[in-house]
């Protein structure tokens, strides 16, 4: 996904603050802590619950969304079909990435 349409979806999440979209990807590739007051998983949180699967992985790497979705996230979203939904992925991330530590 080019730069401009990544950054494109991350504004439209975050469009009631005032935060660059460049922020929030350094705050998604580790690089800084907060972009305003969002950290990482309250950044992946809002896109899991706006966006479909296909925009997801273009948005954020696999490996990196199987180190995001947690247990604990997945509890926090706020419709029982989206953690369902979600449950199943973090198990199917899961069984076709190795883990790495």
């Amino acid at each position: 996904m080019e730069t401009t349409e990544k950054n494109k979806l991350i504004k439209q999440i975050l469009w009631d603050y005032n935060i660059r979209p460049e922020d929030v990807d350094e705050v998604l590739s580790g690089k800084k802590k907060l972009a305003g007051h969002y950290t990482r998983e309250m950044i992946f949180q809002k896109i899991i619950e706006t966006y479909p699967w296909f925009t997801i992985i273009q948005i954020i790497s696999p490996n990196e969304i199987q180190l995001l979705l947690t247990d604990q996230l997945i509890r926090k979203l706020r419709s029982p079909s989206l953690r369902k939904k979600y449950e199943f992925v973090q198990k199917r991330l899961h069984q076709i990435i190795p883990v790495t530590g």
